[in-house]
């Protein structure tokens, strides 16, 4: 870690204001091009964030812990489950340590049958990108890896209130 990375810096109120705002507009904008992408994948956008949830967790989940990742009821999970498992998405597979434990898996080469419409995001995010030196870059980085690293502590290692 860089000294930079240790120091903190007050943050006035207007700059919090601008940098709360962005990041409200860049996720709503983000979920609506996730929604229509779900779309044109034949699953909603509810089913989408759970397919990416499982990326995010990097191995299979059971139901209830993605009912508490989502907020989703037990009931609401398993519809979502099976539309994924129907779609050829996912599928069930029993805990290895735990035989009575069923895990949802995430089954990749479905996902990679839809990557062209991915391919506006990556070339989008590239000529975004080519407007920021490789200095500003990093910069740019780290605000994101700080960010999803909070984000991440936040909902995944927090129960709910």
């Amino acid at each position: 870690m860089s000294v930079a990375e240790d120091k903190s810096y007050p943050v006035p109120e207007d700059v919090l204001a601008r940098f709360a705002d962005l990041s409200r507009r860049t996720s709503t904008l983000t979920m609506l091009r996730h929604a229509r992408l779900a779309e044109r994948m034949g699953i909603s956008g509810t089913d989408s964030r759970t397919l990416d949830l499982l990326d995010e967790a990097g191995e299979p989940l059971t139901a209830g812990r993605i009912a508490e990742l989502t907020g989703l009821s037990t009931g609401a999970v398993t519809g979502v489950v099976d539309r994924l498992e129907r779609s050829g998405f996912v599928r069930r597979v029993r805990d290895r340590q735990d035989r009575r434990k069923v895990l949802v898996e995430s089954l990749p080469a479905e996902r990679e049958r839809f990557a062209p419409l991915f391919e506006t995001a990556v070339t989008g995010l590239a000529a975004t990108l080519e407007k920021f030196s490789p200095a500003e870059r990093e910069i740019i980085e780290r605000f994101h890896r700080e960010r999803i690293e909070g984000l991440r502590n936040e909902t995944w290692d927090t129960p709910d209130a």
